[in-house]
């Protein structure tokens, strides 16, 4: 197992690991000449591995090997399927903080921040132990004479999961538990900047007892996407990323008959009425603004703040940042970790640093600039501290665009209607968040803001696994939300039986239009 080490070892040159793809129960090298990318660990800038990109070769073969389990899984009884889960989730439990451990080293998360994204994956796989009790149909007895109606839900088959950088173990199990306990078999693709913790799961599925070809990931960029989404053996796809690209997956993958629900992007508001307590306030815009370095699509980016709060909002938020620690997550401190890792890759922490720089320019007032930080890690770390703008405007480039760093802009309005035009104006509605004392207001706000996921005086409000994940407008394509029962019902199809067993009183021939009488 992996643990944190003290910020006084030296560091040491990385041995450089050939990740594999996970097909038919086990691992399965690149494939001679095969192109590969490298994967790095974005709080030292050193390469640690190198992934696959797999294509429609790969694709293909995981595919081939997902259908041919499917039969046999699909048959397993639904008291053996939930077996697998439970052990899977004592499992997971159990080996919680060495998955931990891989995230922080190729995500670059703090180990506090990691284990928080396997607990929250656990609770899926929770929910999904209860298969049986999820699956129950319904029974009508005599809807006509001598004849039953009753309703079934059965597996789809192979499907695809494509999942992002940001929640490598999370957001796969947003949608793998359910998958394989409706009955389906799995092919998942991994985002290339973290790869390694996929086939680690795979490994545990075996462990855990599921039949080999159930679960199957293959490393790629967008070649293996295509492959996925264009294979006709392939019933859906389950995504989660940018909104270009989930508009792009949507509409690919139903051109090919598939079932799709893709999760696209957020620009995440919270409203701040003055009646708020600003100490509370404060607090939730710095831990929902800059945890995960804002890499979190339930991220709070656009602080919305109704006057005349918002000084004295700011000198708090200021005076927080001022006392976070910006660092390797796997480092300790006189046993203490940071409270915020690096961003995931250069080029992304290159990206963020030109959101800054436009928001100077179009006249953004910077109050905390993350730019240049002395971070309590390798100097080649792709490090950008919390930033914090002021009397940003809705036509800024650092409102409009999803900057997925940890960038907070305080935009400034007159009355609660201001605000809440504001956020219902915006092309996102993922998540938002309203942070007040007053619970006419609270109530109103929910009512009326047209956003998925609603928090009231909570910042982040990532639902529970028994309801379900996913946003509105630009946000989500597809009628289907994530996890909960309508996970459930998107990996499964509804089948409705009529049936008579026939006496000797049959009616005989009637070629009129059938009556429920």
């Amino acid at each position: 197992m992996s643990h944190p080490i003290d910020a006084t070892t030296p560091p040491t040159a990385p041995v450089v690991v050939d990740i594999p793809h996970w097909i038919g129960g086990r691992a399965v090298p690149a494939a001679t000449g095969a192109p590969t990318a490298p994967v790095t660990n974005p709080a030292t800038g050193l390469v640690t591995g190198a992934v696959p990109l797999g294509g429609t070769v790969e694709v293909d073969a995981a595919v081939a090997a997902a259908s041919a389990a499917f039969p046999g899984w699909r048959d397993t009884a639904l008291g053996r399927r939930a077996q697998v889960l439970f052990a899977f989730r004592e499992l997971l439990n159990a080996r919680k903080e060495e998955v931990a451990a891989i995230l922080t080293a190729e995500h670059g998360k703090v180990l506090a921040d990691a284990l928080g994204e396997v607990s929250r994956g656990l609770e899926i796989v929770e929910f999904a132990c209860g298969i049986p009790h999820l699956l129950k149909g319904g029974y009508t007895e005599n809807a006509s004479t001598r004849v039953d109606v009753y309703s079934i839900r059965q597996p789809l088959g192979v499907v695809g999961v494509i999942s992002p950088f940001n929640f490598p173990v999370m957001v796969p199990l947003w949608f793998v538990p359910l998958a394989i306990a409706a009955g389906n078999t799995v092919v998942l693709k991994p985002s290339e900047k973290d790869p390694s913790a996929s086939v680690w799961l795979g490994e545990l599925w075996r462990e855990a007892g599921l039949p080999d070809g159930v679960f199957n990931v293959v490393h790629g960029a967008k070649p293996a996407v295509d492959a996925l989404l264009e294979h006709p053996d392939v019933a859906s796809i389950s995504f989660v990323g940018s909104t270009p690209i989930a508009k792009y997956v949507y509409e690919t993958g139903t051109a090919h008959g598939k079932r799709v629900q893709a999760l696209g992007g957020a620009k995440n508001h919270m409203l701040v009425l003055p009646d708020a307590d600003l100490d509370l306030a404060a607090d939730a815009a710095v831990n929902a603004g800059f945890g995960s370095a804002g890499e979190r699509c339930m991220a709070i980016s656009a602080l919305v703040v109704v006057e005349p709060v918002a000084d004295a909002l700011i000198a708090r938020i200021t005076a927080r940042i001022a006392g976070l620690r910006t660092g390797d997550g796997a480092l300790l401190r006189d046993g203490v970790g940071a409270d915020m890792g690096p961003l995931v890759t250069r080029a992304h922490r290159d990206k963020v640093a030109g959101f800054v720089a436009a928001g100077e320019a179009e006249g953004a007032e910077l109050v905390v600039d993350g730019r240049g930080i002395e971070a309590d890690g390798a100097p080649d770390g792709f490090w950008l501290g919390p930033t914090l703008f002021d009397r940003v405007t809705p036509g800024m480039s650092v409102y409009t665009e999803e900057i997925f760093g940890p960038v907070l802009s305080v935009v400034r309005v007159e009355t609660y209607d201001e605000g809440l035009a504001l956020i219902n104006a915006n092309r996102y509605g993922n998540g938002t968040a309203i942070f007040t004392n007053d619970g006419g207001a609270a109530r109103r706000f929910q009512n009326e803001v047209q956003v998925g996921m609603v928090g009231i005086n909570v910042p982040i409000p990532v639902p529970m696994a028994y309801y379900s994940f996913g946003g509105w407008k630009a946000s989500l394509f597809g009628d289907s939300h994530a996890h909960g029962l309508e996970g459930v019902h998107f990996f499964t199809r509804g089948k409705v039986v009529t049936s008579r067993w026939l006496d000797p009183s049959h009616g005989g021939i009637n070629l009129g239009f059938p009556r429920n009488d």
